[in-house]
């Protein structure tokens, strides 16, 4: 992969997992989805979130890891 392509996965994953983790650990979602009426939909809101958060959090570990080991080859 190139620089580029490289950077474009570390942004992704650290959009990713801020997201995730700010709709995890704080009540945005819950008062988004209640002004809009979607309020039941909050009990299965942790069968998504969480897995999102693991998968962009180690998105973010792949494209860093990448991201060194390409800085090493140089």
């Amino acid at each position: 992969m190139t620089k580029k392509t490289d950077g474009k996965l570390l942004a992704t994953g650290i959009t990713g997992t801020l997201i995730a983790a700010l709709c995890c650990f704080t009540p945005i979602l819950a008062v988004l989805l209640g002004a809009v009426g979607l309020s039941a939909v909050l009990g299965w809101i942790d069968y998504v979130l969480i897995p999102a958060l693991a998968f962009f959090s180690a998105l973010t570990g792949y494209a860093v890891w990448r991201r060194q080991r390409s800085a090493q080859q140089v």
